[in-house]
């Protein structure tokens, strides 16, 4: 919301900086990661190695920069004069934000929230890395379970597994559609 409606000293910089991190491949931060994971660890175990706490703080800052650049061109879409007419009413730049603004972009995080939600549901190289506990590892590690060892390859229960991995996918899915729709094809037709 600040990129978008706001000028400030450095927000060409910064957002330059964030789409400039997004070029580059996440693989290339991994040795950085493991070793950020395993410092913050010793101090804060729920948040190091072998943890969904430092997972959840990889996801969350990760995602962070596509995420942005995705909610700050649907904040340009809003007219400015929604902004000015409710100042001009009286409201705060809270207000505006609660009840003007967010409404309107509730597709918009819909969209950003399945995205996310799919993205992270199936990856499964940064989980392998970061997790050893098999007590730990989220749905993807753990089919590769079934089918990993050299001696045995159950494909029946990898098979039913990842039909039954799907139907939480598919509930975010259907109970988000309208939004999805709306906030994929926001901005896509003008008159």
């Amino acid at each position: 919301y600040a990129f978008s409606r706001y000028r400030f000293w450095g927000r060409g910089t910064m957002l330059g900086g964030i789409l400039l991190i997004q070029v580059f491949p996440n693989l290339l931060a991994m040795v950085a990661l493991y070793a950020l994971l395993l410092t913050i660890g010793q101090y804060f175990p729920e948040f190091g190695l072998n943890s969904h706490g430092g997972l959840i703080l990889i996801y969350a800052g990760g995602a962070l920069g596509f995420n942005v650049w995705l909610m700050k061109g649907f904040f340009d879409s809003i007219p400015r004069d929604l902004d000015e007419s409710a100042y001009v009413d009286g409201a705060s730049q809270t207000v505006v934000f609660f009840k003007i603004i967010l409404p309107l972009v509730r597709p918009m995080i819909a969209v950003v929230m399945v995205l996310s939600f799919f993205g992270i549901f199936g990856d499964w190289f940064l989980p392998n890395l970061m997790l050893t506990d098999e007590k730990l590892y989220p749905l993807m590690l753990g089919l590769q379970t079934f089918i990993g060892n050299n001696y045995a390859q159950n494909w029946g229960p990898f098979a039913a597994g990842a039909v039954l991995g799907a139907i939480p996918q598919l509930i975010v899915y259907f109970t988000l559609q309208d939004w999805i729709v709306g906030g994929l094809t926001a901005g896509s037709v003008k008159g």
